[in-house]
C-alpha cells in the first residue's frame, strides 16, 4: 500500500482526500512562500497567478519528499488573481474586509495546482482555473457574513468559504468545484488509479 502525505495544512484539501477514501497523512511543508513569490517576480515580471501556484505546489511537494523519500507527496497551492492584481491570504478580519470588497463586483480567477513527488522528484503535476464573479454586495451583507465564520475565512486565499455561506458572495461562477477548494480532486484520482493506489 502506497503512503501518501499531504503536504498542505488546509483542512478542507484534507477533508476531500478523506471523503474520497484516499488514507492520508498531513505533513505541511515548512516553506518560505513570500521568498518563492520575490524569486519568482524578480525572474519573471510577467508571472500569472497559475505559475505560482504550480510552483508552490511542487516546492511543498518535493521540501516533504526530500524528508519521506518512500512515500508518495502532494503539494497542492491556490493563488487568486483579478485583472493584474496577485492576492495574498487576508492576514487579519480588517484585511478580509479591504480584499472582499476590492473584489465586489467584478470577475477574478482562482488558479490551483498539485505535485506529487516520489523520492524528491515530481511525478506528476496539474493546474486547473476558475472563474468566479462576485455580486455587487452591501457593506452591510459582507459585515453580516464576516461575523458568521470569524477567523476561518483566513484559512482561503480567496477569503470566503464556498462551500459554507460563503456561496452567496457571488453571482456566476465557471470552472471545477473541486479546483474552486483547492484541490482539483477528480484528475489526482485519476493519477491514482494510473499509479495503482487506486482501482480501476
Amino acid at each position: 500500500m502506497t503512503q501518501i502525505i499531504l503536504a498542505s495544512a488546509s483542512k478542507i484539501r484534507a477533508q476531500l482526500l478523506q471523503n474520497a477514501g484516499v488514507d492520508i497523512e498531513v505533513m505541511p511543508a515548512d516553506i518560505d512562500e513570500d521568498a518563492v513569490k520575490r524569486v519568482l517576480s524578480s525572474q519573471n515580471s510577467q508571472a500569472r497567478g497559475g505559475d505560482l501556484a504550480e510552483i508552490l505546489a511542487e516546492t511543498k511537494a518535493l521540501e516533504v519528499s526530500r524528508k519521506n523519500p518512500s512515500h508518495l507527496v502532494i503539494g497542492a497551492d491556490q493563488t487568486l488573481q483579478c485583472g493584474d492584481t496577485l492576492f495574498d491570504k487576508a492576514r487579519d478580519l480588517k484585511d478580509t474586509r479591504e480584499k472582499l470588497l476590492a473584489l465586489r463586483g467584478k470577475t477574478h480567477n482562482l488558479y490551483s495546482a498539485i505535485a506529487c513527488a516520489r523520492q524528491g522528484v515530481v511525478v506528476w503535476r496539474y493546474n486547473d482555473a476558475a472563474d468566479l464573479t462576485m455580486r455587487d454586495f452591501s457593506p452591510e451583507f459582507l459585515g453580516k457574513y464576516l461575523a458568521l465564520p470569524g477567523v476561518d475565512v483566513l484559512g482561503s486565499v480567496g477569503a470566503y468559504k464556498l462551500e459554507a455561506q460563503g456561496m452567496q458572495l457571488f453571482e456566476k461562477i465557471t470552472g471545477d468545484y473541486f479546483t474552486i477548494l483547492g484541490l482539483p480532486l477528480l484528475p489526482l484520482l485519476e493519477f491514482f488509479r494510473t499509479e495503482g493506489i487506486l482501482e480501476r
